[in-house]
């Protein structure tokens, strides 16, 4: 069944809200998540989103650019240790931003969006 990004019709307790202000139109389908995996190749998919503009999303990944504060580093990303998103990321080995990921320089906290922005920055987590 197609996901929508229009508000539910139960509020948190169950009850109802009112009359919906409008119906459901084709624009609040929600689309297919990527999920960025941590792979030896690079993968990107290109997405049409509204307004025929595109978005570039990364499917595989095998680096991240770490920075200490001072200097930034290109580095073979190892594994994901923690993922916020979902407990079963870490198992998938998926990247998204908050994840802590396991890298040559040590952990990592990324701080971009891969499945939108095309590119892993993290941070160096002491």
């Amino acid at each position: 069944m197609a996901k929508s990004k229009v508000r539910s019709l139960r509020k948190p307790s169950g009850a109802r809200y009112g009359k919906m202000y409008r119906k459901k139109k084709l624009i609040d389908l929600m689309g297919i998540p990527t999920f960025t995996h941590v792979a030896e190749t690079v993968r990107t998919k290109i997405k049409r989103v509204r307004g025929g503009n595109k978005v570039h999303a990364l499917v595989n990944v095998s680096h991240a650019n770490v920075t200490d504060g001072k200097k930034t580093f290109k580095v073979k990303i190892k594994s994901v240790l923690e993922n916020p998103a979902s407990r079963h990321f870490v198992r998938q080995n998926v990247v998204t931003k908050g994840a802590i990921i396991d890298t040559a320089k040590g952990k990592a906290r990324v701080t971009s969006r891969p499945s939108k922005q095309n590119i892993v920055n993290a941070v160096l987590v002491k």
